[in-house]
């Protein structure tokens, strides 16, 4: 009991500027208490079981600073972007958009609803939760979740008001859209991060790489194999008219092509982008420079409507191990070479890791209310329970760093240690699981 005071002390230093936020004595009482359950032992994390580890007899009160108080989260979220900004912000951190499902019975809880489950492979009935984590040199903090409603929900007015939904958010809005306003929040707040990354769920959406791109941002995105794109070199002519009036639109010089024809012919090579946990993790990758068929759709000819050749941007191809073929979009630069593009466009497994361990060991799908305000709070205390973990993970890495170099200082003069090569082990290995902060674990 001793050691869960140890960093129980700890978390409640560490969480005074959220508390501070809070106001009202109660609630800056509970917070560090639901906090610690998701942290502390045990398999589940309901409001119900926690209180029984952490708050004996303090399970209204538990329950109700989670689903019915009343009080605004956004300070605290500002909050959390400001700690996570501090951990791992910066020009070369990674900004990755994705989602989560949390399988769900019943069909009263909000946004419940059949959907693609990611994490089952399979439509199920789920809860999706949009998700922004931030990232750098593999340490994820998780910035935003935001719950997706489905037309099922966004078309019934009863359910959205039983489930308190507020009135901003009753209007349909895709994955995309959410992320978007959780993009333009995140900035607003100052959190630095050098690129954007998302799946092909994303990807896809011509709208939403405008968008990124209308605000300045570098992206590499996840794209379906017969995403349309031109030859870099594509040229805009006026079309000759056999009768009729003379055209009044340009149209391009050739029509547009798959992804994954486009790259038929290019050069591969085998390309390594970091170390994992059993070696270098290598893959066979292309890219070309190409013009993206987003523009504005027109009529080609005898082909129908097309779209008009958009932003010049990088088409990348990876071809996996297994036999798998993925295809991406990139904005970075022209010159920016095969290694690079490839692991830019894998960092973004870091998020997935991320949302195990949110729901593994602090219990993000453990929640058993119905209502949009308990559902999000729950979230939001899970990210300020992940971000504090990464950051007695980072202060344990100093603390080892800094071992290190005391060690080699005493040493003989010799040949000079690397400063690289140590970094490098620290900032650049595969990520080990977040501690677990129980009875049997030694508090650092």
């Amino acid at each position: 009991m001793a050691r869960i005071e140890n960093w129980n002390t700890e978390l409640r230093t560490w969480l005074s500027p959220f508390l501070e936020k809070l106001g009202h004595k109660a609630r800056r009482q509970m917070c560090p208490l639901y906090v610690s359950g998701l942290i502390g032992p045990g398999d589940r994390k309901s409001v119900q079981l926690m209180a029984e580890r952490f708050a004996p007899g303090d399970y209204d009160q538990l329950h109700h600073f989670v689903a019915a108080g009343v009080w605004d989260a956004t300070p605290l979220e500002t909050e959390l972007l400001v700690h996570a900004d501090r951990l791992v912000g910066g020009s070369d951190a990674m900004l990755v958009i994705d989602d989560t499902a949390m399988p769900k019975k019943g069909e009263h809880s909000v946004g419940v609803a059949p959907q693609y489950a990611s994490t089952l492979g399979k439509t199920a009935n789920c809860q999706t939760l949009v998700s922004l984590t931030l990232a750098r040199g593999e340490v994820p903090v998780m910035v935003a979740l935001r719950l997706f409603l489905p037309d099922s929900w966004t078309n019934d007015r009863v359910r959205l008001k039983r489930a308190g939904v507020p009135a901003e958010y009753q209007t349909a809005r895709t994955k995309p859209e959410i992320a978007l306003a959780e993009i333009d929040r995140i900035m607003a707040a100052g959190v630095r991060f050098g690129c954007v990354l998302a799946d092909a769920g994303y990807g896809l959406s011509a709208p939403f790489r405008q968008a990124l791109t209308a605000r300045g941002l570098a992206w590499a995105v996840g794209i379906p194999r017969h995403l349309k794109v031109y030859p870099v070199g594509v040229k805009l002519v006026w079309p000759k008219a056999v009768r009729g009036r003379p055209r009044k639109r340009h149209i391009p010089d050739i029509l547009s092509a798959a992804a994954a024809d486009m790259l038929a012919n290019a050069k591969w090579q085998t390309v390594s982008w970091r170390n994992g946990t059993k070696g270098p993790l290598k893959a066979r990758f292309a890219a070309v420079r190409v013009r993206t068929a987003d523009g504005p759709p027109q009529r080609i000819w005898d082909m129908g409507q097309q779209h008009m050749p958009g932003d010049e941007a990088w088409l990348i191809g990876e071809h996996r191990i297994s036999g798998e073929k993925k295809y991406y979009l990139a904005n970075l630069p022209a010159g920016t070479d095969l290694r690079r593009l490839a692991a830019t466009i894998k960092a973004r497994w870091i998020c997935e890791q991320a949302h195990q361990q949110l729901k593994e060991e602090l219990g993000l799908d453990h929640f058993e209310g119905r209502s949009w305000q308990g559902l999000h709070r729950h979230a939001l205390m899970t990210m300020i329970a992940y971000a504090f973990l990464q950051h007695r993970r980072l202060a344990k890495a100093r603390r080892k760093k800094k071992n290190q170099r005391a060690a080699t200082s005493t040493k003989p003069a010799g040949r000079a240690p690397s400063h690289h090569r140590a970094h490098r082990s620290i900032a650049t290995s595969a990520m080990p699981a977040l501690p677990k902060m129980d009875q049997r674990r030694t508090a650092t």
